[in-house]
């Protein structure tokens, strides 16, 4: 069998320029990178501002097992599928962070014949942007210790810098520092550590900002310390934000790919969903919406997460309404959440199925709280029996979800007809009234609360002494009325990783919360989330290469 890398290294890829063609994109709007990769300038949108938006279609899953679920392959499949039925559709996805590729998860371009190619490019450097974002990260970090070391004019309390530095690799080595040694030549000494690029309030920014200026005024809002009186100290007030818009400037402008079938993809962003929110940029969405008939994007990890961020932050900044809703599953991942052990998963279970399904019943539940229609894709696996297949799509219909099955992996577009109809149907004949959960005015902890009662099913929520102190101060700073980004673990409901299907009698604890008032929203951690990740014992790096023949191996 092929392998993902094989597969997309035998692609029949079109120039760019063709690409950009089926959408309506003329030359003069492309930056190219090489024969298959463009930046596509912003000022396309002045050229088709007065055109109607076409439907928008966000895909999303069940809780991720180590079973796999598809949801980027899902994703790209349907686009092609829609292709295929004569809908003019393009897909939006994020970019991949170099530290999962090189860490656990391997790159991140879908798989099988629902790819996005050059796969290459996309899982390493693909066009800079992350390391646009990683240098203006850092650049905001040296200009608050050089502000420090030169004077320290704006009374900042070396001991409250919440602006740590960013690096786009998994490296547990750097998350927690000391900088400045060395005496007075090199600075003040103080703590400091590094998140991973992928966490940084630059990236949310980035996929939140809806043009340059836009992207300038949030990132002079941003809080890195505060003084010895307990005031915010902002990037403005380091002067920051000029020069930080100056090194994004052609970060900001949407990459133009192609899937294996020659489809438009749009690749922008990438922040992560269990602990940032979790979408693609909301340009290059907004791009596709004006430039196709059918936008499918995706939101990170499961719906928990992911769709309610996408809901919540993404749709309130971006004026979206999405017009339905993908959830992913397939049975192999829903006997896991029914207890089944990863090496007994191609065995019939239905004992199982039927406890695991409570995982896909209550994500199907929350997005119809939104008021957006849903459809489920079960992704076919060999192992799939007849009986289990059937108990699935039977129930999605009891709860009034369209199910159907995908089986874009092994067959691309046509593999993903089905499914493309399904979503046309929904579109067609259900009406979405999407509407937020909660309204930004309520109080922090009601916002909370909402999200862990309504999306998490948990009985209530406890919050830290230090938590507590610190929503008190935001109170008091007047920061407190905007949406809340949920850092939690991917793999529950809960906030405890262990417990698995449709938990129940939980509580979810809240440990920290921090503000991100250039994003927009206030980060709420809980559990044991790591803003910085490590590596695993053996990582993805130490099986990949590049031949002297040119062809790179274990990528994916």
């Amino acid at each position: 069998m092929k392998t993902d890398v094989q597969i997309g290294q035998e692609a029949k890829m079109i120039h760019i320029n063709e690409v950009a063609q089926k959408i309506g994109i003329e030359e003069d709007y492309l930056s190219h990178y090489g024969k298959y990769k463009a930046k596509v300038s912003l000022d396309l949108f002045d050229k088709y501002k007065d055109k109607k938006d076409g439907k928008l279609i966000l895909v999303t899953a069940i809780n991720p097992t180590p079973a796999g679920e598809g949801k980027t392959t899902t994703n790209i499949g349907l686009s092609m599928g829609l292709n295929k039925i004569g809908k003019k559709a393009i897909t939006t996805l994020r970019e991949p962070s170099l530290g999962p590729s090189f860490g656990m998860k391997g790159g991140a371009a879908g798989g099988g014949y629902a790819q996005v190619v050059p796969m290459e490019d996309i899982n390493l450097h693909f066009t800079g942007d992350f390391h646009a974002i990683t240098a203006s990260h850092n650049l905001i970090s040296a200009l608050l210790d050089n502000h420090m070391h030169q004077g320290n004019v704006l009374g900042i309390d070396s001991r409250r810098v919440v602006w740590k530095r960013v690096l786009d690799m998994n490296d547990r080595a750097l998350r927690n520092i000391v900088v400045g040694l060395g005496g007075k030549p090199n600075g003040v000494p103080r703590e400091d550590g590094f998140d991973i690029t992928v966490a940084s309030e630059i990236m949310a920014i980035f996929c939140l900002a809806h043009d340059l200026e836009d992207l300038k005024r949030r990132v002079g809002d941003i809080i890195v310390a505060y003084t010895f009186a307990g005031e915010p100290v902002t990037a403005r007030d380091l002067k920051a934000e000029g020069a930080v818009a100056l090194i994004m400037k052609d970060a900001m402008a949407p990459n133009l790919v192609q899937t294996l079938e020659n489809t438009p993809a749009l690749i922008h962003g990438g922040p992560f969903a269990n602990i940032a929110h979790g979408c693609n940029s909301l340009i290059a969405t907004q791009m596709g919406l004006k430039l196709a008939d059918y936008t499918v994007t995706e939101a990170g990890f499961g719906a928990d997460l992911g769709a309610e961020k996408f809901f919540n932050i993404a749709s309130r900044f971006g004026n979206l309404k999405p017009d339905a809703t993908v959830i992913v599953a397939t049975v192999r991942a829903l006997k896991y959440n029914g207890g089944v052990k990863k090496d007994e998963l191609g065995n019939e279970n239905l004992d199982a199925l039927a406890k695991g399904f409570g995982n896909l019943e209550k994500h199907i539940e929350n997005i119809k709280k939104f008021g957006v229609p849903a459809v489920v894709a079960l992704n076919k696996f060999p192992t799939d029996t007849e009986a289990e297949v059937k108990f699935v799509l039977e129930n999605c219909e009891r709860l009034g979800a369209k199910a159907v099955l995908s089986d874009v992996w092994a067959n691309g577009g046509d593999g993903g007809v089905e499914m493309a109809k399904a979503v046309v149907e929904v579109c067609e004949n259900q009406k979405s009234n999407f509407k937020p959960l909660y309204e930004v005015e309520s109080t922090i902890k009601e916002k909370i609360e909402t999200i862990a009662k309504e999306i998490y099913g948990a009985e209530g929520v406890d919050f830290t002494k230090k938590c507590a102190k610190e929503i008190a101060n935001i109170e008091k700073l007047g920061l407190d009325k905007m949406p809340i980004c949920m850092a939690k673990t991917q793999y529950s409901l809960s906030d405890d990783p262990t417990l698995l299907g449709r938990p129940t009698g939980f509580r979810i604890t809240v440990r920290d919360i921090r503000v991100a008032k250039g994003a927009g929203f206030l980060v709420a951690l809980t559990g044991e989330i790591m803003t910085m990740p490590g590596l695993p014992k053996v990582p993805a790096a130490n099986n990949m290469d590049i031949l002297p023949s040119g062809e790179i191996v274990g990528l994916f």
